[in-house]
């Protein structure tokens, strides 16, 4: 009886601390008035905050934060982002750049991925300053928007390591709710702004990463579709293909291969591009993100153990793909390897030691050949001759030198490989 009444005690008590371990479900940033950030005035209560006002690194910040089923936490909170932001538009133009967080993260005040977003902004906004002075215009204002959801909901170490697929299912629900809405109403801003014909137009760059890679692809991949197609009526030509805003990029993101294999194919099938298309989807894994590459199809196996799968065999555009469905099933998008376009490698010192060339972004990306490299700032990107060149979609395979584990992708080298691909996607 004494035995029977400890293993209770001990049961009950495990319980308890799997209960009180769970992650607050709560929304942090519930004060919806701008708040001029300084030394003294940190706002971490407020949705919307104003940094560096008056500097050349400039740039306001909005905070929307959604549910585990993907809702918006509170409306009021999207609708204060999004007016004020609407306000800003109307006078000046705006580079808007979302960021939705992965695993382990949330809109907590001190969170990492916060910090991280926030320098860059800051960077990406003295890049817009240098830019608008040497090509005469006035500087677009930066906005941030960072996507706040329960990336994490076990606190306890080594045992937070076991909500990976549960996570991953919430990840999904909330790119197909609540995350779809906020990046359409953000998309507007800028096309409301570019209907006045600015002397420059808006932009939207749209960043997610791990399962908030995940989220983004879900809300945004449709579209993506859509706008790639480009159906509308009235139509009698054939243009350089559009995307969700001007830029998405998924940083490690968690999901599979298969789900990317129809738009490979869709862009493969156009079977040359104009010189001036730029990207529009850049995934972004590397070699050595074990999340994605080891835990990501161990789990798999379990969950696609009844599926039936083909092998796919295709010629397109006189290229060869052969495409195991089991295998791109259980496979993250960023370790396929028949559905890699691209290798990224460090630059060698004496080219690493020359400045990123944000001017003339657009030249560099138009020389692009089979199977040929090209540097970016202390990058070097290397079309792998399996897609057309200057196809809009990148699937990119990272050296572990640039992005280290899962978690690693804030590094200062990619960080500027993604400002110039912002800038590429986002010029004149």
């Amino acid at each position: 009886m004494t035995l029977d009444r400890n293993a209770y005690l001990i049961c009950l008590l495990a319980i308890m601390q799997i209960l009180t371990a769970c992650a607050p479900n709560i929304i942090y940033r519930s004060v919806y008035e701008t708040c001029r950030v300084s030394a003294r005035v940190k706002c971490d209560k407020n949705s919307l905050q104003y940094y560096n006002v008056g500097a050349s690194d400039e740039y306001m910040l909005g905070f929307v934060e959604i549910d585990d089923q993907g809702q918006l936490r509170d409306r009021s909170q999207m609708k204060a982002v999004i007016d004020t932001f609407y306000k800003t538009a109307a006078s000046e133009s705006v580079l808007i750049t979302v960021f939705v967080h992965g695993w382990h993260h949330n809109a907590q005040p001190g969170d990492p991925n916060i910090e991280s977003f926030k320098g860059n902004l800051a960077k990406l906004s003295k890049v817009e300053s240098s830019l608008s002075l040497t090509q005469k215009r006035p500087p677009r204002k930066i906005i941030g928007v960072y996507v706040g959801w329960r990336g994490e909901s076990i606190t306890i170490p080594v045992i937070n390591g076991l909500t990976f697929w549960e996570r991953k299912n919430t990840a999904q629900d909330g790119g197909y709710l609540g995350v779809t809405e906020l990046l359409l109403k953000l998309e507007e801003i800028a096309n409301v702004r570019n209907s006045v014909l600015p002397p420059i137009k808006s932009r939207l760059v749209v960043i997610g990463h791990s399962f908030g890679g995940a989220v983004v692809y879900s809300a945004t991949s449709q579209i993506l579709a859509s706008r790639f197609v480009d159906s509308k009526a009235g139509k009698g030509f054939t243009n350089t293909a559009k995307g969700f805003g001007d830029l998405v990029v998924l940083l490690n993101p968690a999901f599979e291969a298969l789900r990317y294999a129809p738009f490979y194919e869709l862009a493969e099938e156009r079977c040359s591009y104009f010189l001036e298309q730029v990207p529009r989807l850049a995934i972004l894994t590397s070699e050595t993100d074990n999340a994605t590459k080891l835990a990501f199809p161990a789990g798999r196996i379990f969950t696609t153990f009844f599926e039936t799968h083909n092998t796919i065999q295709r010629t397109i555009c006189k290229r060869p793909l052969i495409l195991d469905e089991g295998e791109a099933d259980r496979t993250a998008v960023g370790h396929y390897m028949p559905l890699i376009s691209h290798s990224l490698q460090p630059a060698d010192e004496k080219q690493a030691q020359r400045s990123a060339n944000y001017n003339n972004m657009k030249n560099i990306w138009s020389t692009q050949i089979r199977g040929g490299s090209t540097r970016f700032g202390a990058v070097v990107l290397t079309h792998l001759d399996k897609t057309e060149p200057r196809n809009p979609y990148l699937n990119i395979r990272v050296n572990e030198e640039l992005i280290g584990s899962h978690n690693d992708v804030f590094g200062e080298k990619i960080m500027e490989f993604l400002r110039l691909l912002i800038v590429l996607s986002t010029s004149e």
